[in-house]
């Protein structure tokens, strides 16, 4: 994890220089959290997690200049990403994240448990805005005032969706 100083000097280098090489530190300082937030929110789709992080840093790249500084370059940095997931979602509405199938991978994984499975299976049963909160603070623990910031939501709404969350995962998990 980089330092907010480290942060800035890195952009002022990437958005005044186009300095590909200190992009680079920055998308291999957040590449992992970006992606494991993606991969939370597809509910593990690995493929889909890939592309849309992808997309992310290449959105980033592009829009670098306008990056003012006033929150951290990750809490931007996972807007980005966040648009991104949810512009994916706008597009492929006619099949709703919790209708489609678990990946393969899933299934066939030695390592996969069948709680996690079943944790998967609790978080894909979401709404995206529950799902975002939920990945966002208990698997990413960030605050949920960043939170907030990310969503572009008030703080008592992302509240609201966590709370509703634990109790319809709850409720599933428990149920089954």
């Amino acid at each position: 994890m980089l330092s907010k100083i480290e942060e800035l000097k890195l952009v002022a280098q990437c958005a005044l220089g186009d300095n590909r090489r200190a992009f680079a530190t920055l998308v291999e300082a957040y590449q992992p959290r970006v992606r494991r937030m993606m991969l939370n929110l597809t509910c593990g789709d690995e493929y889909l997690s890939d592309d849309l992080a992808q997309e992310t840093f290449i959105k980033a790249w592009l829009a670098l200049r306008s990056f003012k500084g006033i929150s951290s370059f990750s809490t931007w940095l996972y807007r980005i990403g966040y648009n991104e997931f949810y512009s994916h979602m706008r597009r492929q509405r006619e099949t709703p994240l919790g209708d489609r199938p678990l990946p393969q991978e899933a299934h066939e994984s030695a390592v996969a448990t069948e709680a996690a499975l079943d944790v998967r299976a609790a978080l894909a049963s979401l709404g995206e805005a529950e799902r975002a909160v939920v990945t966002l603070h208990y698997l990413d623990d960030l605050p949920l005032k960043k939170i907030a910031t990310i969503m572009s939501l008030p703080l008592g709404t992302v509240k609201s969706h966590l709370h509703r969350a634990k109790g319809k995962m709850q409720h599933l998990l428990l149920t089954d």
